[in-house]
């Protein structure tokens, strides 16, 4: 139908897809301060599913296990396609922004750790500032880029994606249960059956549906976190075309996955997991407490001296360089819109301190510092964006409308 073609379109757009995760939090704020709150909470904690197959979730952990996964199902197709044919294909087109990643990482759970020893919190939540929010920092660029250079949205996404392969790793690493190894290795098991049906070229969706169904259960069941199963098929989808084909396996899935993606999956996360009671002791809390206090400030702060710094190091005391079409005004402007941690930081905020007070302010300092981040990164890159706007038209008046823009015909007059 022409109408489901045209949702499906501006649900691959970052703008559109931005918005409705921003109106998901902003619904799950007001439901959750609402006079009716309890609703809120008696919905989230309803569990549905299949006990006797290990699938006894709340409707909050359905999202966060189970649609959660289409989300790192596209983001790991996105990496595997930045991987074999995008800008991480090569050492020296990659080399700045996973610098800038890497150093976007690990100054914000520095600076985490030391707040939050500072004022005897807990070190649970170091790896809660780490992550950048793909979806929200895109769109947030796209409503603000009309003249920005293309390439500073390619050094975003570049980042982007190795910043959410870290905190993948680490969701695997460091916040997996008691392991099931019956269980794992039954994943383990899925995935190289996967890998086999991809290397035979076998297509059809009946064959990898229920396959992606079973290797996310029992990748439950293991005790890692189910989302690690949608990054796994994700890069072992392939991503290159063989002779005849419109499109490979890798691109018809994430075409196909996105919308629902964008328009499903990830908002409703946010609406179960932004769900926090905002008063004036919450966020009192977020400034005075160890732990909130932490994430804002790795948010806030840590992304602009990781980002910024370790792009800046790297260029001067390394063969990397920065792509001539960009300015250090727009690497800074890009390292604050960076500090956006919202899908990825929630749900390791919900992994590190699981039903507790400590992780209601948490979830708050998320979302108030990737508030505070994208505000300063707005302004930032509006500047940018109109010094670029100025030399564009610059480069493009024609006053005698000869077809011929002034500019070269000012360099030519002067040449003669």
């Amino acid at each position: 139908w022409p109408e489901r073609q045209a949702v499906a379109r501006a649900l691959r757009t970052e703008t559109v897809g931005g918005l409705i995760l921003l109106c998901a939090a902003i619904v799950a704020l007001v439901w959750a301060n609402a006079p009716f709150s309890s609703s809120y909470t008696t919905l989230r904690d309803t569990h549905v599913g299949i006990p006797a197959l290990g699938l006894d979730m709340s409707v909050g952990h359905w999202t966060s296990d189970g649609l959660l996964t289409v989300f790192f199902l596209v983001a790991g197709i996105e990496l595997k396609r930045e991987l074999v044919v995008g800008s991480l294909r090569t050492p020296a087109t990659a080399a700045l922004p996973v610098v800038a990643a890497v150093c976007g990482m690990a100054v914000p759970a520095a600076l985490y750790a030391v707040t939050a020893a500072a004022g005897g919190g807990s070190m649970d939540g170091w790896a809660v500032p780490m992550a950048t929010d793909i979806a929200f920092a895109l769109a947030v660029l796209a409503v603000v880029s009309t003249h920005l250079p293309t390439a500073l949205r390619a050094f975003l996404l570049t980042l982007a994606v190795v910043d959410d392969l870290g905190a993948i790793l680490i969701i695997a690493v460091f916040f997996t249960s008691d392991l099931n190894f019956a269980a794992l290795v039954g994943a383990f098991a899925g995935l190289l059956v996967f890998y086999v049906l991809q290397r035979r070229r076998v297509t059809g969706w009946w064959w990898y549906l229920p396959l992606g169904v079973l290797i996310w259960a029992l990748m439950y069941n293991s005790g890692v976190h189910a989302t690690v199963a949608g990054v796994a098929m994700g890069l072992i989808l392939r991503t290159t075309r063989d002779q005849g084909e419109e499109q490979s396996p890798g691109a018809r899935t994430g075409h196909l996955l996105h919308p629902l993606s964008a328009g499903l999956c990830v908002p409703l996360f946010a609406l179960f997991a932004a769900g926090v009671r905002v008063s004036g002791d919450a966020l009192g809390a977020v400034f005075c407490s160890p732990e909130p206090l932490g994430v804002v400030v790795g948010l806030v702060a840590g992304k602009i001296l990781g980002v910024f710094a370790g792009t800046y190091l790297a260029a001067r005391f390394t063969r990397a360089r920065l792509n001539p079409d960009l300015a250090w005004a727009d690497v800074l402007g890009l390292s604050v819109l960076a500090g956006i941690g919202f899908t990825v930081a929630l749900l390791i905020g919900e992994l590190a301190f699981l039903n507790s007070v400590t992780g209601e302010h948490v979830k708050a300092a998320v979302l108030v510092a990737s508030l505070t981040a994208a505000l300063i990164a707005v302004l930032l890159l509006r500047r940018r964006n109109a010094v670029y706007r100025r030399l564009y038209e610059e480069e493009n008046r024609d006053e005698d409308a000869d077809g011929i823009p002034d500019i070269y015909q000012r360099t030519e007059s002067s040449t003669s």
